[in-house]
């Protein structure tokens, strides 16, 4: 960026407080200065002055776990169009999933993903590097440093990535360099409820059974097991979208989320719909693990507000329309959500269910403190300026017209919200304006995430 910025007068959100002032981006694209009137500041001299008043800004959200399909899966969605709807969404990084096509477990794929997001990404990235069965040796040789994590599926998955050798899961957790990150849904538990749902409805099956069938016991089942896998070899152990009440109790919150070894986190969907959504948006709400009962969901909000679910995120997953409308057992599992997620918890602020610094908690300064992020993740002098602006009262539907991830559809179709994405920064760079995403080629404002670790 060729010049310094000013929002002067913003509600700036940050460390779980709410204060007007000014924040002041550097020409190098870091947070030069915090406070009240910065306009006499050295640095302020030929900045571009943005008038924040009356609205929020608040630390860029960094998404821990997004699915954008490249490679291999692309009539989806791309690095490039889903981190697009990301920065129009308040979203400046992400961290993105192995199941891809060829799945990440080399370090050689892992690289690729990494070189493909430095050429087309919107936003800053990180890639988690996949496990299976049988490439123990290529997951030792993760950099701690440069990559966000190692995902482990001890569930149902595709093709070469569900764990379920007990003594590869054993060294897994025994020896991995870094932060393991897991999907927990029991396999057999989840097989032997297919076979009971079959029974009863044949060929049929309602999409009313997916919480029956990936139920609480499944995920329960799995969850518990990661726990005492990591409480019996030390792993810093991160446990991805609890769907459950019962799942919650496994989690502490009598020490900060920097000195747990066992994290969690929530996603927006779980915390938004209940079964009882089922019956309107069908497989358009089918999840992995599913959406359950409206005690679930009640217990998963009290977790991220007594900190024993740390972070939230999104576990954006896009499928085509065409894939999404087929039957129960047809239609995969998974929906976009990164163009949306903010907003949607924003709305939860406006029914009284947060408060407006519980979300940069949860979807920033915890997910910053708990990968270890270098640099992110606050608003403080001599941080990456990652930021949004939010305009808090400012009414609007989703519609399929605004839509920028290539799948074109979104579970919040018709869906109101009174809050608004006015704009994104990331790294200094205005990469959207509330109407569109600035994404010059060859000129991406993302970066890739480093941790200190």
């Amino acid at each position: 960026m060729a010049h310094p910025i000013r929002f002067e007068q913003a509600i700036i959100v940050n460390e779980g407080l709410t204060v007007v002032g000014d924040v002041l981006i550097a020409a190098d694209g870091t947070i030069a200065a915090v406070g009240g009137d910065l306009s006499s500041h050295p640095q302020s001299q030929g900045a571009e002055v943005i008038d924040a008043r009356n609205q929020w800004l608040m630390p860029g959200c960094i998404d821990d776990q997004v699915h954008f399909r490249e490679p291999g899966l692309t009539h989806k969605a791309e690095i490039a169009t889903e981190s697009a709807a990301a920065a129009a969404g308040g979203i400046t990084s992400f961290m993105e999933m192995p199941n891809t096509k060829p799945l990440a477990l080399t370090q050689q794929l892992l690289e690729d993903k990494y070189e493909r997001a430095a050429e087309v990404s919107a936003v800053n990235y990180s890639f988690f590097m996949g496990a299976s069965n049988d490439n123990l040796n290529d997951v030792l040789r993760t950099d701690p440093k440069r990559v966000c994590g190692i995902k482990i599926f001890m569930g149902s998955s595709t093709g070469n990535m569900l764990v379920d050798n007990r003594a590869v899961l054993e060294g897994l957790f025994k020896e991995s360099p870094t932060i393991v990150a897991t999907h927990c849904e029991d396999e057999a538990t989840i097989r032997a409820n297919i076979d009971t749902a079959k029974q009863r409805y044949g060929a049929a099956v309602p999409m009313s059974q997916h919480p029956i069938i990936r139920s609480e016991e499944a995920c329960y089942r799995s969850s518990s097991l990661a726990v005492e896998l990591a409480e019996k070899w030390n792993t810093r152990l991160h446990i991805l979208h609890i769907s459950s009440a019962k799942e919650v109790s496994l989690f502490r919150n009598d020490i900060p989320t920097e000195e747990k070894r066992i994290t969690a986190e929530a996603c927006i969907h779980h915390l938004w719909f209940t079964d009882t959504d089922y019956e309107e948006r069908g497989t358009f709400i089918k999840w992995n693990p599913a959406v359950k009962t409206l005690n679930d969901r009640t217990e998963i909000r009290a977790g991220i507000l007594d900190g024993r679910i740390d972070v939230v995120a999104t576990d954006h997953a896009p499928h085509t329309l065409e894939e999404k409308q087929q039957s129960y057992f047809h239609a995969p599992s998974g929906g976009p959500l990164v163009q949306h997620a903010l907003v949607a918890m924003l709305e939860l602020v406006h029914q009284g269910v947060l408060q407006v610094h519980d979300v940069a908690n949860l979807m920033s300064h915890r997910v910053a403190t708990a990968f270890e992020i270098s640099r992110r993740g606050y608003i403080r002098p001599g941080y990456q300026a990652d930021l949004v602006l939010v305009q808090p009262d400012a009414k609007w539907t989703v519609s399929r017209e605004g839509l920028l991830y290539k799948c074109q559809w979104s579970p919040f179709e018709g869906v109101s919200f009174r809050s608004r994405v006015a704009g994104t920064w990331v790294n200094g760079v205005h990469v959207y304006d509330g109407q569109r995403v600035s994404t010059t080629t060859g000129n991406h404002a993302g970066q890739r995430l480093t941790f200190e670790r």
